[in-house]
């Protein structure tokens, strides 16, 4: 009954918690860097660089596959890890832009959009419909990632490549533009 009750609250967190608003509202610990709009290049807003030098959390999550992974396992250059679900429209919305930045980055950058849905049926479906070029689904069903780092959807997450935080950025952002090409060099 307990472990019930502890599910719907997380599930009520993460669904009420998703960035449903775009603009200049501000989360707790962001920094609203500007607000933009969607034919902007780039909206960067709530950016979050608290966690700097923080040694990425050992939290596993699976490839398509079902192979076990963490982000230790990328470790030789910087890592984007995006959080992420079906169901949040920030997420989705900002999706292709980040699939925009893995093909610009090729082997420099590894891009990991890891999802929080609890079905994790509905990834696979998704990833197919939208023919992402570079991106490869990742699954946290347990959504460990959220839940221990305490954020809401999309967050994004850059670790250097020794796996150490640079930066966090709380909502969607447009990753195709110059704007986000400055931030991810900060890892190298």
């Amino acid at each position: 009954m307990r472990s019930t009750i502890a599910l719907l609250l997380v599930a009520a967190g993460l669904i009420g918690g998703c960035d449903r608003q775009s603009g200049a509202t501000q989360q707790a610990e962001g920094t609203n860097v500007a607000a933009a709009a969607p034919t902007s290049p780039a909206k960067l807003d709530k950016l979050d660089r608290s966690h700097k030098g923080e040694t990425a959390p050992a939290i596993s999550f699976v490839d398509s596959g079902g192979k076990k992974l963490t982000i230790a396992d990328f470790r030789g250059k910087p890592v984007l890890l995006n959080l992420w679900a079906t169901w949040c429209a920030p997420c989705v919305k900002e999706m292709p832009t980040l699939d925009a930045l893995a093909v610009r980055e090729g082997e420099k950058l590894q891009v990991l959009t890891v999802s929080q849905d609890f079905e994790a049926a509905k990834v696979a479906p998704f990833f197919a419909e939208k023919k992402f070029r570079k991106l490869q689904p990742y699954i946290d069903a347990e959504t460990a990632f959220s839940t221990q780092l305490g954020v809401n959807l999309p967050t994004t997450i850059l670790y250097d490549s020794a796996g150490r935080e640079v930066w966090r950025i709380l909502g969607d952002t447009d990753w195709a533009g110059g704007a986000a090409a400055k931030l991810i060099a900060e890892a190298r």
